[in-house]
């Protein structure tokens, strides 16, 4: 009998994975799962509850305005109502039933009850065979491990990692009280825009039905880096309570040195690490770690920019401290909204070896401007700033290790004229801000215009062509470079080219632009080759 309770309560199982060892006994299990273990009324019943759960706020409004909300309407919908909730009891039991007749599923649900008594090594090998509800997959890793804060300095609390926030105006005591009263509304404004429209916009793959409606596909591509890349799925518990849901590949085993490099991928906004990013450097040959953003697929939560930031700073210590990678072996590669993470790793672990950014921008509010209405700025751009800040040149430019920009030149997304006009591609802001930061004396005007130049460039040959007229010594530039750095040290910022001449701060400033951007002639969607994927310049 409670088996039969287990089989009604427990997860959906979707997929039982072919046996990937050699050591592991032979079975018959099929590749996909069962429809008795996965009734499509089920299925219809979730995307209904999802459905009406979003409807809700028009539904009732409805009601209300047709009088149905009064007592003696209100009866004989809470019968249909009942009535409804029974025939939904009786499918659950049904599928109880189905499961239990099932053996394959019997002996999963042993195997997940085992696990969640006695976390063994055995137990997680078994239980990884299965491709289920991650609601119900026991946790791996805790934040608050003492291991996985030995080498922190502090710590995130229970309110989560620190973030940059943007500056506080002082002004007198009274002067702000009345402020705080004036802005009131305008803060509830913004507040509610960010927690509806907002959250959904900018990151469209927390939406419930989107993911529905691609869970084939990330099933597929699940069974994939399981089956195919030898994958180990894992739940790791953030400082906020969110599971985030990862997949590690581990390459160190193998003959290819790059394997011995870890490659935390960082997805867009409707991406996940099932169909995302990680194919790239899995092709390259790395060691790699992929996670899902907060509300996306397996991961819980809402993705906004602390949410984020936890989710990060958990991801990396679990590559740290049970995975087992040093600082200077993890290489950070993000595509589109995934570099707001990215750029936060990079400030707050300043170890890690280098960071790759791909069809990434500087900061979000030119980018929320481009889509909303010109009436809308000041609310469009106090929600940003007060709820969905993320200012990813700011953080990048307090890291002080490699980095490499990856422009693509027919980024519709990114642009905020029109695709063909590359100068208004934002990878371009972030590009000028981090040389800015970084060699503020080269990045005067001369060098600021060169670089502008380059960047105006939409072909190979045309780069080429400004390269060549201002005769850039490689050489040369890379000897000014390393004597400043034995000199002064490797921190930024620099002053080298102070005193030096127009001429030599325009090739310097043009060098230093090539070698930190790189131009990837597609669009935004489009997956980045292996080939292009390449570590960033360093001296």
């Amino acid at each position: 009998m409670a088996k039969l309770l287990s089989c009604v309560l427990g997860p959906r199982l979707y997929k039982i994975y072919r046996e990937r060892d050699s050591e592991r006994a032979p079975s018959s299990a099929p590749e996909t799962p069962t429809s008795v273990t996965n009734p499509p009324s089920s299925s219809w019943a979730s995307v209904f509850w999802s459905i009406s759960y979003y409807s809700s706020p028009f539904a009732f409004f409805y009601l209300y305005r047709k009088g149905y909300l009064s007592l003696s309407k209100v009866v004989p919908f809470s019968h249909y109502a009942g009535t409804l909730l029974l025939l939904l009891a009786g499918v659950a039991c049904l599928r109880g039933i189905g499961r239990w007749t099932n053996p394959q599923y019997r002996q999963f649900i042993t195997i997940l009850e085992a696990t969640h008594r006695n976390q063994s090594a055995e137990n997680k090998r078994q239980l990884a065979n299965y491709n289920f509800d991650f609601r119900s997959w026991p946790v791996d890793f805790h934040w608050e491990e003492p291991s996985s804060r030995k080498e922190s300095r502090g710590g995130p609390s229970r309110r989560g990692v620190a973030l940059l926030r943007p500056e506080p105006l002082h002004r007198g005591a009274a002067d702000s009280l009345l402020n705080r009263v004036k802005k009131l509304p305008c803060q509830i404004t913004s507040y509610l825009v960010a927690h509806t429209l907002g959250r959904r916009m900018l990151y469209p793959g927390s939406v419930y039905l989107l993911q529905k409606a691609l869970m084939p596909v990330l099933l597929q591509g699940q069974a994939r880096l399981v089956e195919e890349c030898n994958g180990r799925r894992a739940k790791l518990l953030a400082c906020d309570g969110n599971e985030i849901d990862t997949m590690f590949v581990d390459r160190r085993g193998t003959e290819e040195p790059q394997g011995q490099k870890l490659v935390i991928c960082c997805e867009g906004n409707a991406g996940f690490y099932e169909v995302g990013c990680v194919s790239t450097p899995l092709e390259a040959g790395y060691s790699v770690l992929g996670w899902n953003h907060p509300g996306f697929a397996g991961s819980t939560g809402v993705p906004f920019p602390q949410n984020e930031a936890n989710a990060m700073d958990v991801v990396i210590q679990f590559a740290i401290h049970r995975l087992g990678f040093q600082p200077q072996d993890i290489i950070v590669y993000a595509w589109s909204i995934g570099g707001f993470t990215a750029t936060w790793a990079a400030m707050s672990y300043p170890d890690i070896s280098a960071v790759v950014l791909d069809a990434s921008f500087d900061d979000l509010v030119p980018l929320a401007l481009k889509v909303m209405p010109d009436s809308w700025r000041g609310l469009v751009t106090r929600t940003v700033r007060q709820h969905l800040n993320l200012n990813n040149a700011e953080q990048l430019c307090r890291y002080q290790g490699p980095v490499l920009l990856i422009r693509r030149t027919k980024d519709e997304i990114i642009t905020t004229t029109v695709p063909e006009d590359i100068m208004s591609n934002r990878g371009n802001d972030l590009l000028l801000k981090l040389l800015q930061h970084r060699y503020p004396r080269v990045m005067a005007e001369e060098g600021l215009r060169v670089v502008r130049q380059w960047l105006e460039a939409s072909s190979q040959l045309e780069e080429a062509s400004i390269y060549s007229r201002w005769e850039v010594e490689e050489d040369w530039c890379v000897s000014v470079l390393r004597s400043y750095q034995a000199e002064h040290g490797p921190d930024f910022p620099w002053s080298v080219g102070e005193d030096m001449s127009a001429d030599g701060r325009r090739q310097l400033a043009l060098f230093l632009a090539r070698k930190h951007l790189h131009n990837f002639e597609a669009t935004h969607c489009t997956p980045l080759p292996a080939q292009n994927f390449q570590m960033p310049w360093h001296l």
